[in-house]
C-alpha cells in the first residue's frame, strides 16, 4: 500500500520532529498544521504536522503509522507554524517544545466527538457579531490622542509604533479607537482580529470590562494562565476559528492562533513580565514585533517608561514615535514629586512624619492614598540579638521571610515553610526580633497610627484565591478604602479616580544592585506607581496630588529625574552609559546557566562548555556563581556570551547547542537568549 511521509513535531526531549506514514489511499489527507495522534515509544501522544515529505532518512518500512488525524479542527496556519519555527530557532529550542505548549492542554487530548461538543458549546456562548461599532460610552479624544489613533489605524504594512505617553495620558483610549477603526474597516470584510497584550493577569479584568463596554457586538476572548483548562480551550478556539475579534491576554497570548490578525498592541511594553523565565525563555514583546513583521501589520508598543531597547529604536527612527505629553482628563495634572530625607526625618513604623501628616490630610479630605512597598510578608528576616542568628533558608542562599499573620517563615524562592521558632536555634534566646518591613508590617503600623482608617493590603499573599485580586481592586474603586498598601501588583494599569497621594517606601536597595538594569527598572516603577495619583481633574481647593519618596539618598540623580518626570533625559543618560560600557542594546547576549548538587560541578561544566566551540566575534566570559547561588538544594552558576552582531551570535549558539546537547552530563542546564536578569 502506497504511503505518504508526514513529519510531526512532538513535545519531546532534544529532537522533536519525527517521520510517520499515512495511507495515500485515504480520502482525507493531512496538511501542515493538522494535529495528529502518533505512537511514541510505548505511549500515544499528540503532535503537529509540520511537513509533508517525499522521502525520509529512514526506509518507509521502518516508519510507524499515524494513529489519527484531527480533521475536525481546522489546521493551524502556515504563518503560525512559521512563528513557532522562528521562536525555536532564535531561542535555540526544539520546534515541538515551542509549538505544543502554545496549545491548550485539553485540545491535545480531545477525541472528535469531544471536539464537536466543544464547538457546540462555543457557538452557544458566543455573542452575536456586529460591525465593530463602538458602544455608547466612547469619550472624545484630545488632539494628541486623535493623531496617534489615526496614525496607528492608517498604517500600511509593517509599522512598529512606540506610543510614548505620560501616565494617565489615555493610551488605552488610543488603543481602543485604533482597534475600532481597524475592526470596522470594510476592506477587512468585518473579519479582522486585534491582539492586545498586558503584562500581568490582574490587569485583564479592568481592560476586558472597557472592551466589552466599548464593543458590545464583538466577541472578545481572554488568554492567560489563570483560566481553567476548559475555559482556556474555549477562548483559544474562538481565536483560532476567527470568531474572536479581540484577543486579550498575557505573554502566552502572543502565540495564539489568529488567522485574521490585523493589529497587535503591547501595553506596558517595558515590563519584565513579558519575558518567560522557564522552559522556552521567550520575550512576548519581541515575538509580537516579529509576528507583525511577518504579517505586514502595525504593532503598537505603549509605555510611559519604554525599555531602553525600544527607546533606542525610536530615537534612531527604526520605530515611529507617537507622543502623549498631557493627561487625558481635562485639568488633571501630573502629581508633584517630593523626596524625603530619612536621615533627617526618622521614620516611625516605617513612615516619616511628613508622610504620616500627608496621609492624615488626605483622609480628612475624603481622598485615597497608596503606600507602595515591593516587599511582601511581615519582615524580610528575623534575628537573634544575643548571638546574631538570622532566619536563613536551609535550601537557598536567601532569608526566610516572616509572615506573621500565618505565624510562618516562608522562602519566596523555593516555597519552603517553617513555623516561627519559639527560641533561637543557636543560643536559646526567646527574644527574636523582625528586621526590616514588608507590606504586612506596614499594615500593622497603620492600624496603630490610624485606627479609624479603612486599610487594604494587595499583594501576592492577600490575593491567592481566584477572584480575590479583582474583588480587592473593586473595593478601592468603590471608595471603600482610605489607604491602600501594595506591591508591584498596584503599580500600573489601574485608574483610581480618588487617589491623590502615593508614598514610596524603601526604594534604595535597587540603587546598589549588581544588575545593570536595576536603575532602569526602579525608575519605571517610580514613574508607574506615581502615575496612580491625580488621574482625575484637580479639585477646586487646589490640594494637588503628590508623591512622597522616602530615601536615604535624596540627592541621587535618579530621584531628581523622577521628581522632574523627565524620562527623556534619564533614558538618554542611561543609553550613553550603556554604550560606553558595551551593554545592551549596543551588544547582544546569551546566558548559559547550570545547576548541580555542588557548585564546582556546575562551574566545571560551564568551563568545558566555554572551550567547546569558538567563533570569531564572540566574547565568552568566565563562568561565575549566580548571585543567589543555591536554590532548592541546587547550586547555580552562569556563563555570559556576547557579540556585537546578532547574526554572529545566532550562528555561534546554533553550533554550540549541538555540542552541548551531545554532551553527557548530570548537570541541568538552560540557555537564555537576550537575558533580562544577569
Amino acid at each position: 500500500m502506497e504511503q505518504i511521509i508526514v513529519q510531526v513535531a512532538l513535545d519531546a526531549p532534544l529532537d522533536t520532529t519525527f517521520d510517520y506514514c499515512w495511507p495515500a489511499s485515504e480520502n482525507r489527507q493531512p496538511t501542515i498544521g493538522h494535529l495528529a495522534t502518533v505512537p511514541f515509544g510505548k505511549r500515544e501522544t499528540t503532535g503537529i504536522v509540520v511537513a509533508i515529505k517525499e522521502q525520509s532518512t529512514l526506509p518507509t518500512e521502518r516508519l510507524k503509522s499515524i494513529i489519527n488525524i484531527n480533521f475536525e479542527l481546522p489546521a493551524l496556519s502556515a504563518e503560525w507554524i512559521a512563528l513557532c519555527r522562528f521562536a525555536a530557532e532564535y531561542y535555540q529550542r526544539p520546534l515541538g517544545e515551542v509549538a505544543l505548549p502554545a496549545l491548550p492542554k485539553n485540545l491535545r487530548s480531545l477525541k472528535p466527538a469531544q471536539l464537536e461538543k466543544a464547538y457546540k458549546k462555543l457557538a452557544k456562548n458566543l455573542p452575536k457579531s456586529g460591525e465593530g461599532n463602538a458602544g455608547p460610552a466612547s469619550p472624545n479624544l484630545n488632539e494628541q490622542q486623535r493623531i496617534a489613533a489615526q496614525e496607528i489605524a492608517g498604517s500600511k504594512g509593517f509599522t512598529p509604533v512606540l506610543l510614548y505617553g505620560v501616565t494617565g495620558s489615555g493610551k488605552t483610549e488610543v488603543y481602543l479607537h485604533a482597534a475600532q477603526r481597524i475592526l470596522s474597516d470594510r476592506t477587512n470584510d468585518g473579519s479582522a482580529q486585534v491582539l492586545i497584550l498586558v503584562p500581568e493577569i490582574n490587569l485583564t479584568p479592568q481592560l476586558e470590562g472597557h472592551l466589552r463596554a466599548r464593543f458590545p457586538d464583538l466577541t472578545i476572548a481572554t488568554l492567560h494562565s489563570g483560566l481553567a483548562e476548559g475555559e482556556r480551550m474555549q477562548h483559544w478556539l474562538a481565536a483560532h476559528l476567527g470568531q474572536a475579534h479581540i484577543v486579550l491576554g498575557t505573554r502566552l497570548a502572543v502565540m495564539a492562533s489568529m488567522p485574521r490578525l490585523r493589529l497587535i498592541i503591547v501595553d506596558e511594553e517595558h515590563d519584565a513580565s513579558y519575558k518567560q523565565q522557564e522552559g522556552l525563555r521567550y520575550s512576548a514583546r519581541d515575538l509580537a514585533i516579529w509576528r507583525a513583521h511577518q504579517l505586514g501589520i502595525p504593532v503598537v508598543l505603549g509605555s510611559a517608561t519604554p525599555s531602553l531597547e525600544t527607546w533606542q529604536h525610536a530615537q534612531s527612527g527604526r520605530y515611529r514615535k507617537l507622543e502623549l505629553r498631557d493627561r487625558a482628563v481635562k485639568d488633571a495634572v501630573l502629581p508633584k514629586v517630593r523626596v524625603i530625607d530619612m536621615e533627617r526625618d526618622k521614620p516611625a513604623e516605617g513612615l516619616t512624619s511628613t508622610l504620616i501628616a500627608a496621609l492624615k490630610r488626605r483622609m480628612e479630605c475624603g481622598e485615597q492614598s497608596l503606600l507602595y512597598l515591593n516587599r511582601r510578608g511581615y519582615a524580610p528576616v528575623i534575628h537573634c540579638d544575643a548571638c546574631g542568628w538570622i532566619s536563613n533558608c536551609k535550601r537557598c542562599t536567601a532569608f526566610m521571610v516572616l509572615h506573621r499573620p500565618e505565624r510562618r517563615l516562608r522562602c519566596h524562592h523555593c516555597s519552603l515553610e517553617l513555623p516561627i521558632p519559639r527560641a533561637c536555634p543557636t543560643c536559646g534566646n526567646v527574644d527574636l526580633q523582625p528586621l526590616g518591613r514588608g507590606t504586612q508590617r506596614i499594615e500593622e503600623g497603620l492600624a496603630q497610627l490610624f485606627p479609624q482608617a479603612r486599610v487594604l493590603r494587595i499583594d501576592a499573599d492577600s490575593t491567592r484565591r481566584k477572584g480575590s485580586a479583582q474583588a480587592a481592586f473593586d473595593q478601592v474603586h468603590r471608595g471603600e478604602v482610605d489607604i491602600l498598601i501594595g506591591t508591584q501588583m498596584v503599580a500600573k494599569g489601574h485608574d483610581f479616580k480618588n487617589l491623590t497621594l502615593v508614598g514610596i517606601l524603601n526604594p534604595d536597595t535597587a540603587l546598589f544592585s549588581h544588575d545593570y538594569r536595576a536603575s532602569e527598572r526602579l525608575f519605571a516603577q517610580l514613574m508607574q506607581v506615581s502615575g496612580r495619583a491625580g488621574r482625575a481633574a484637580q479639585k477646586e481647593d487646589g490640594n494637588a496630588s503628590e508623591v512622597l519618596i522616602q530615601t536615604r539618598y535624596p540627592h541621587h540623580p535618579l530621584y531628581a529625574a523622577a521628581a522632574a518626570h523627565d524620562y527623556d533625559q534619564f533614558a538618554s543618560n542611561l543609553l550613553q552609559e550603556r554604550k560606553q560600557a558595551g551593554l545592551p542594546p549596543f551588544i547582544y547576549q546569551a546566558l548559559l546557566r547550570a545547576e548541580a548538587k555542588d557548585l564546582q560541578t556546575a562551574l566545571d561544566f560551564l568551563a568545558q562548555a566555554a572551550q567547546s566551540v569558538s567563533h570569531q566575534g564572540i566574547i565568552v566570559n568566565d563562568p561565575v556563581p549566580m548571585t543567589m547561588t543555591r536554590v532548592a538544594n541546587l547550586d547555580r552558576a552562569q556563563l555570559l556570551v556576547e557579540s556585537e552582531s546578532r547574526p554572529q551570535l545566532q550562528t555561534f549558539l546554533k553550533d554550540w547547542m549541538q555540542v552541548l546537547r551531545a554532551t553527557k552530563t548530570r548537570v541541568r542546564w538552560s540557555l537564555e537568549v537576550d537575558p533580562v536578569d544577569i
